[in-house]
C-alpha cells in the first residue's frame, strides 16, 4: 500500500468518526448507551398476523447490499471485453477469489457446479454487507436533532437474526445434499466412525450434538465480531462527545484505529470464514465419511 493510500485511509477514518458523533448518542452530558445504535424502530409498520415484517434499518441495509451485489453482475452484463475495465477487472477479482479460494478447495467435484453460484454470493453478500455498515449514512434520529435523520453506523450482520437466517440456509442445504448422496440411514451412518459398538451410541450423539451447534458457532461468530467492532467505534466517538472538552480529542485516533482495523480486516476476513465452513461442511455432507 502507497503512502497516499494510507493517508487517503486515515482521512476518510477519521471522517467516518467524526460524522459518527451524533450516532454516538447524544449531546455533551447526556445519558449515553451504545446499544441504542442497534435499536431497530420500524419505519413502515407492516404486520401480517403473528409475523412482523416492518422495515427498519436492517432491512435497509439488507436491500442495500443486495442492490450493490446484483449491480456487480449487470456491469459485465453485455459480455466480457477484452480490455477489461475496471469495474470488470473488480468483478473478476472478486470471482476468482470466491473460485479458488473458497470453493474449489472446499466443494467435492459431485456438487461444485450446484453450489459454487451458493458460495461465491453468500462470499459476496456478507463482504460487501460488512464493508458498507462502516461508511455513514443517515439512517438514525436522534433527539437532539428531532425528526432530521443524522449519520451513524449500523450493520445488518450485526443482528443475529440476519446472521442465523443466513446460517440455518447452509445447515439445510448440507444436510439436504447428505441424503441425497448416501440416502437417510446412509448419512446417519457417515456420523459415526469406525468404533466399538458400545460407544457408537455416544459418538453418534455428539456429532447430533456439533451439528446443532453448527447454528450457533456459525451465525454467533459473525454477529459477535460486527457488534463488537461497531461498538468499540461508537463508544470512542461517544467518549468524545460526552467529555465535551479538548481531552475528548484522544479518543479520535481509538476511534480511527478500531475503524481501519475493522474494515480492512474483519469485514473480509468474517465473509471468508462463513463462506468457508458453509463450503466445508456442503462438501464434507456428501463424502462416504466426516
Amino acid at each position: 500500500m502507497t503512502a497516499a493510500s494510507r493517508v487517503r485511509i486515515a482521512a476518510v477514518a477519521a471522517l467516518t468518526t467524526l460524522l459518527a458523533l451524533p450516532a454516538a448518542g447524544m449531546a455533551a452530558g447526556a445519558e449515553f448507551d451504545p446499544s441504542e445504535e442497534f435499536k431497530l424502530d420500524p419505519w413502515v409498520s407492516i404486520e401480517l398476523g403473528p409475523l412482523d415484517m416492518s422495515i427498519n434499518k436492517a432491512v435497509f441495509y439488507l436491500f442495500l447490499a443486495s442492490v450493490i451485489c446484483i449491480a456487480m453482475g449487470l456491469v459485465i452484463r453485455g459480455g466480457l471485453k477484452m480490455k477489461p475495465t475496471k469495474s470488470q477487472n473488480i468483478v473478476e477479482m472478486a470471482y476468482e477469489f470466491a473460485e479458488k479460494q473458497i470453493a474449489r478447495p472446499t466443494l467435492t467435484t459431485s456438487v461444485y457446479n450446484r453450489y459454487f453460484p451458493y458460495i461465491a454470493t453468500l462470499f459476496l453478500f456478507i463482504l460487501v454487507s460488512n464493508l458498507v455498515s462502516f461508511i455513514p449514512l443517515p439512517v438514525s434520529h436522534t433527539s437532539w436533532i428531532g425528526p432530521i435523520p443524522d449519520f451513524a453506523l449500523y450493520a445488518a450482520t450485526a443482528n443475529i437474526n440476519v446472521t442465523l437466517a443466513l446460517t440455518v440456509v447452509t445447515f439445510l442445504v448440507y444436510n439436504y445434499e447428505g441424503v441425497r448422496a448416501h440416502g437417510v440411514l446412509g448419512y446417519l451412518k457417515t456420523l459415526v466412525p469406525d468404533a466399538p459398538k458400545a460407544i457408537q451410541p455416544i459418538i453418534f450423539g455428539i456429532e447430533v450434538l456439533s451439528q446443532i451447534l453448527r447454528l450457533v458457532s456459525l451465525s454467533v461468530r459473525l454477529f459477535a465480531n460486527l457488534l463488537a467492532g461497531h461498538l468499540l467505534i461508537i463508544m470512542a466517538a461517544g467518549f468524545m462527545v460526552l467529555l465535551g472538552n479538548f481531552f475528548g480529542l484522544i479518543a479520535l485516533p481509538v476511534g480511527v484505529f478500531f475503524w481501519v482495523f475493522e474494515w480492512l480486516l474483519v469485514a473480509g476476513l468474517q465473509a471468508f470464514i462463513f463462506a468457508m465452513l458453509s463450503g466445508i461442511y456442503i462438501g464434507f455432507a456428501v463424502e462416504s465419511s466426516h
